[in-house]
């Protein structure tokens, strides 16, 4: 049996790819929010469209974007992993250190990780699907001084998070993310062995703050967007 094999088939490796997926992942959501922040800008959307357009062709970015679908799917079947494991060895949820006085995030990780997934393949499903396999499903659009037209995604995005079952579906998958997050962004420091009593609060203050902040951001601009005329 070769080292790779052996690392990830033990509890110990599995933990590490775990909480390095998610630290990329988090840092991941920072640039999807970014970007989602260019729906406010009250241009019509040629601030949203161009990064769009340069997140969708740039090959660099087309790479690393494969790497996260890779991540997504990696972290996500780990974890499943991780917590059948833990459950049918010592009858627990997830963590193994789950007590009666554990958190709430930290004894459902399994399942809101399943949510925030299902949420992922709806979202895929309603725009990453249909630019890659449905040409022609939005239109397209050129501003002045370009010499081609790039899609209109804003249009389509604005559509879709008007309708009101989307916005249902979406805030759900942010609250699982958040609760996720609560939870898994200090957990992924201490499995790295960044665990050090002069630093672990703020590690815990930074976990929180990004858990609530980033998920209220998203809601934020969903709700935003349904309320506007």
């Amino acid at each position: 049996m070769s080292w790779v094999t052996t690392f990830f088939t033990s509890s110990l490796g599995r933990k590490l790819v775990m909480a390095l997926t998610g630290l990329f992942l988090i840092l991941f959501l920072l640039v999807h929010l970014g970007g989602n922040l260019q729906l406010l800008r009250g241009d019509g959307g040629v601030a949203y469209n161009h990064f769009s357009e340069f997140m969708g062709h740039n090959p660099v970015i087309k790479v690393i974007a494969y790497g996260l679908y890779f991540f997504i799917l990696l972290h996500t079947v780990l974890g499943i992993r991780l917590w059948l494991a833990n459950r049918n060895a010592k009858g627990r949820k997830y963590e193994v250190h789950t007590t009666e006085n554990a958190s709430f995030a930290s004894k459902n990780m399994a399942i809101l990780g399943l949510l925030i997934f299902a949420f992922l393949l709806i979202h895929m499903g309603d725009f990453w699907v249909k630019l890659q396999f449905n040409e022609g499903v939005y239109d397209t659009v050129r501003y002045e001084g370009m010499t081609h037209s790039i899609t209109d995604l804003y249009t389509g995005v604005i559509a879709s998070l008007k309708r009101p079952a989307i916005l249902v579906i979406y805030l759900l998958g942010f609250l699982a993310l958040g609760f996720h997050l609560w939870h898994g962004f200090q957990s992924a420091f201490q499995t790295l062995g960044l665990n050090h009593y002069k630093y672990n609060g703020l590690i815990r203050f930074l976990g929180q703050a990004y858990a609530i902040l980033v998920p209220l951001g998203f809601a934020l601009i969903s709700i935003y967007i349904i309320l506007m005329k």
